[in-house]
Formats: structure tokens, sequence, C-alpha cells
């Protein structure tokens, strides 16, 4: 999670006793403007889907409904486990909100007491989705411009999430004019904030439920058969041994992974 400034009227931890689903439903029931869940029963086109690639799942030969019959969306049990461990495994994994389709690519883990971690503030209005319980989003602005999505893991109040760096995409249409680029180049996809935009997400979602059908969801999907490691990025106010540590994880022989790239190699 990149570090940006935080209000002063944020930084102060609430009571112990104060619970992290009391502060959510404080703070969204006051300051949630729209409601940002989709109709689940909306379709996309044949036409959109990507045909460019033999191994896509989604091409003019598959249905969507077989498509995410293949791929269901993941159970609450999923998300209950060590950031740690739940960053590798969200590799390959979809993320879906109306006729957009990702494939996560490079993602990064924060841990309870972690320097780098925004749960090291303490529970606040701003970071309670993080202590709440695994299976949601945690979106929030870096430097007032890009929205970053992290799925939140482990039990409620671990405080811990994995920020979803770079996707793929499954579908173009959508993401380039959300994006405001027409490119299939990894350009379009590679870094938290562009995954954010094509999504189409605000920090309205945080919060949000990635197992209940309909607004955003996380599908299952392939595993990667190569996975990549290294040092998490843009974390230098961090302790050493937070800065140092191997917690960043990406799909090997993939271009949609952000820079730096060199910094990754085998486990």
């Amino acid at each position: 999670m990149k570090d940006t400034l935080i209000p002063k009227k944020l930084t102060k931890p609430i009571k112990k006793t104060t619970t992290a689903t009391s502060i959510i439903k404080r703070k969204f029931k006051t300051t949630a403007k729209v409601n940002p869940r989709a109709n689940p029963s909306s379709t996309i086109p044949e036409s959109d889907f990507r045909d460019d690639d033999d191994d896509n799942d989604l091409n003019p030969s598959s249905s969507l409904s077989t498509f995410f019959e293949k791929w269901p969306i993941l159970s609450p049990d999923f998300y209950q486990i060590d950031a740690l461990d739940l960053a590798p495994l969200l590799l390959g994994k979809y993320l879906r909100r109306d006729d957009v389709v990702l494939q996560i690519t490079e993602v990064e883990a924060y841990r309870p007491n972690d320097s780098a971690c925004h749960g090291r503030f303490g529970m606040t209005a701003r970071t309670a989705p993080v202590f709440g319980p695994g299976g949601h989003a945690y979106v929030y602005l870096c430097y007032g411009l890009h929205t970053m999505l992290n799925i939140v893991a482990d039990r409620e109040g671990a405080g811990a999430a994995v920020l979803i760096r770079s996707c793929a995409p499954i579908r173009l249409k959508t993401i380039q004019q959300r994006r405001g680029i027409v490119t299939e180049k990894p350009v379009l996809l590679t870094g938290p904030g562009k995954v954010g935009q094509a999504l189409g997400i605000s920090t309205d979602w945080s919060n949000h439920s990635l197992y209940t059908p309909g607004g955003l969801e996380l599908l299952d999907g392939p595993r990667p058969e190569h996975v990549l490691v290294g040092p998490r990025v843009g974390i230098d106010y961090a302790l050493p041994e937070h800065v140092n540590a191997l917690w960043r994880f990406a799909i090997a022989g993939t271009p949609w992974i952000s820079a730096p790239k060199n910094k990754l190699r085998p486990p």
C-alpha cells in the first residue's frame, strides 16, 4: 500500500472496544452518495470479446455463461488466511465489474504489524475496512488521484490486505474508454491506479463484499505455473525488514507487470 498523507482527524486510533464493523456501518451510512452495486444480470455483447489470444477464455466460440460456470465467484472462506498466503493465490484470478473482466497478474501483501500497512495507524474511519473480515475491498486514494484496490485478508480485526498492482485485460473496450487510451499494450493496466480506473471504482467501494454476486466480484481462475517474487514498491518509509521483504508476487512470463521489473525473481 503506497502511503498517502492522512488527515489529522483520521490518524488518531479508535478505542479498542470499537469494532471495524461498527466503524464501517457508521462511515458508509453517512458518506456514501451512491449505491455502487451493479445489476448482476447485465450481459456482455460477444462482439466485444477479445479473440487475439488462443488461450483466452472469453472469445466468440465461448459463451459468457460458460466462462462464469468455469470460474465461479470465490467463497468467503478463500480469504480467511494470512495476507502473505493469500497474495500468490490471487494471481490468475479474475476481477469482474459490469462488462470489465481483468485477470490479476501482480499483487503485494500487507500484514498485521507491517510498518508499510495502513493498519499501522490503528483503526480509523479510513482504515476500518482493513480490519474487517477477509473478502472485502479496501479502496483508498493515493496522492488524492489514484484509486487503489486492496483485497482484505485474514480474520476480522487482523488488519491485513493485498494490493492489486497489475492485471491483464480479458475485454478491452470499456477498459480503454475508462483509461482514456486506445492500446492493447501493458501500459493499459500495469499499475494499481490504472486497475482502479479500469474498474471504474471509487472509495465508495471500500468494504464492498467481493463474494456477493453483482457489483465488484472476485472469480476463480487458473493457477499460474511459475511465480516471481520481489520487494514491494514505494514503501521507503517503512522499517528495513519490511522494505526488503519479498512480499510482491507476479506471474512469470507475462508482460502485464508494473515497474520495476528488475527487482522480481524466481522464489
